[in-house]
């Protein structure tokens, strides 16, 4: 046992194989390497039909979610058939989740329906005051970037995504959580690990269990001596009608957070830099007028969207586009797709700063907008501006492959190399 905050808490415990990466298990095990522009594809099955009647998963060639294999699936596409999805919980329910985010995050607000999601869901908005996120902004979030970016500064070149995106929202979480630095890299490789449950059951429920155990303790140990000004104790002891929140939402609270908040910014922001770097009289407009980092990030998420496809089911038999939905269909929500219909955007698969973006769905939309948007705006800004701050001349290595944003069920380049000597 180690000494930490007011109690006693067990160290993490990292995955049983030592030979296992999280980082590359959903490109390499999971097959996802494979998917580079998928929107050509997606667009030839928009046109055919805003309602596509299949596993999107399958169609493009990747295991099925292991977690759903038994249920019928179909894929809505269109900007205006995902709105009426989303727009519509009293039809379209989140309790499809309850087969995976259930199973690796827990009993958490995603997997709800209303009342009881709006109930949790203001709780943990509190959370997120504005005098807390001041001081994530003013403090935290720029100290976690100014650390990383000064391990590569000196070297004139860095893979932005290994040394830098992949971190730095992780990095944020775990100081936000207030845990022992030595047990941060398993912490990061545990967050990532419990996602691989979809296509890799025996390491994935490794993950899950272990990232479980120790959150369990770090919530018991705050509440009983809970810290002034502590993120944890915060949520730990909040209330609903007069009761604590129960155990197991608190938990899978903060086993979402670091998916939600971490995986967002990770694939977000990487994926924003490859658009800017990649279109240099755009990177060129964003360093002269740092108004355009907000426009850059509204449009490097709409054109491609980090979490792509979120998922519904319904509550009664409905007929969406001429395709009959039955309850408990599995009902693939393709937010990628219908951020570059042309229905909703002009030349939708062109990376434009200049456009408007507020039919922009990378977060959802309705009752489940996702509750850590700002969180990854403001993370995203923070650290596109303090790398343009420090890295004037920054621009890709012609020594390297230009970056190629990837994945079906999170997009990222691989690697954005550049050059800032």
């Amino acid at each position: 046992m180690k000494a930490w905050a007011l109690g006693q808490i067990a160290r993490i415990r990292d995955f049983d194989d030592p030979t296992y990466d999280p980082f590359t298990a959903m490109g390499t095990l999971g097959g996802e390497d494979r998917i580079a522009d998928f929107y050509p594809e997606l667009a030839r099955l928009r046109a055919a039909g805003p309602v596509f009647e299949g596993d999107l998963r399958q169609h493009f060639g990747l295991y099925g979610d292991l977690t759903m294999a038994s249920l019928r699936h179909v894929a809505v596409l269109g900007h205006r058939e995902v709105n009426t999805v989303l727009r519509d919980p009293a039809t379209f329910s989140n309790a499809i989740y309850n087969h995976n985010l259930g199973v690796f995050f827990g009993r958490s607000v995603t997997t709800m329906d209303q009342p009881e999601h709006e109930r949790y869901r203001r709780l943990f908005q509190r959370a997120f005051n504005p005098k807390m996120v001041q001081r994530w902004a003013d403090i935290l979030i720029p100290r976690t970037i100014t650390r990383l970016i000064d391990d590569f500064a000196p070297s004139g070149h860095a893979d932005l995504v290994s040394e830098f995106t992949l971190h730095f929202p992780f990095h944020f979480i775990h100081e936000l959580l207030g845990l022992p630095l030595e047990d941060r890299e398993i912490f990061q490789k545990l967050a990532f690990g419990q996602i691989g449950i979809i296509f890799d059951t025996e390491h994935g429920t490794d993950a899950i269990e272990k990232l479980k155990a120790y959150l369990t303790d770090i919530v018991a140990d705050r509440r009983r001596a809970p810290i002034e000004g502590d993120f944890v104790s915060a949520i730990a002891t909040s209330e609903v009608d007069g009761e604590r929140l129960p155990e197991d939402v608190v938990i899978a609270f903060f086993r979402q957070l670091m998916n939600a908040a971490g995986d967002t910014s990770y694939h977000g922001s990487s994926t924003i830099l490859a658009g800017l770097l990649t279109h240099p009289d755009q990177l060129a407009a964003v360093q002269a007028d740092r108004l355009l980092v907000n426009s850059a990030i509204e449009e490097g998420l709409r054109w491609n969207a980090p979490v792509p496809v979120i998922s519904r089911t319904t509550l009664r038999e409905v007929e969406l586009a001429g395709v009959r939905i039955n309850p408990g269909d599995h009902i693939a929500v393709v937010l990628a797709a219908a951020n570059r219909d042309p229905a909703a955007f002009p030349d939708p698969d062109f990376f434009d700063i200049s456009r408007g973006t507020q039919l922009n769905l990378a977060f959802g939309s309705g009752t489940h907008l996702c509750m850590g948007r700002h969180l990854a705006r403001l993370e995203m800004g923070i650290a596109i501006n303090m790398l343009l701050d420090r890295f004037p001349r920054l621009r890709l290595d012609p020594d390297h492959p230009a970056p190629e944003v990837r994945g079906f069920s999170l997009r990222k380049p691989s690697a954005v190399h550049v050059r800032f000597d």
